[in-house]
């Protein structure tokens, strides 16, 4: 979708989002969701997805690409915010909000879980997109 196609659907979008997020919680809650050899991985990467539908809701007619690049840019300082270790930041990451929005520990493995995250949720907008074009 490029930036003078149709706007996406703001409510259609922001389920998503919540259904990500649903999912997202559920992955950490439920370890045996997802197959154990890819531990707490999953829950990264539908984190990169819940960034990309949100940046669809706010931006509905952004491309594809830039939604992907977007939620991979946000992930990303986020993950190296981590690195960041002053006790005003450990304090607010310690509270369950702060620690699921903003983690609390640098891990290499979480920038590859969020790449991945980016393109499964690029492919998914890329199948909604074809879907939408096809009901026309």
């Amino acid at each position: 979708m490029s930036s003078s196609s149709e706007p996406r659907n703001r409510l259609v979008y922001g389920a998503i989002v919540l259904a990500v997020i649903a999912l997202g919680l559920a992955s950490r809650r439920y370890p045996g969701l997802f197959p154990a050899a890819l531990g707490k991985y999953p829950g990264d990467a539908l984190w990169t997805m819940m960034v990309f539908f949100g940046l669809a809701v706010i931006a509905p007619r952004s491309s594809v690409a830039r939604l992907a690049l977007g939620a991979l840019a946000i992930s990303y300082v986020v993950e190296f915010g981590q690195l960041y270790q002053a006790p005003w930041i450990v304090a607010v990451r310690a509270h369950p909000l702060g620690h699921l929005v903003l983690g609390t520990a640098f891990g290499w493995m979480d920038l590859v879980a969020y790449t991945v995250g980016a393109l499964l949720a690029f492919a998914i907008e890329r199948i909604i997109a074809h879907s939408r074009r096809r009901k026309r």
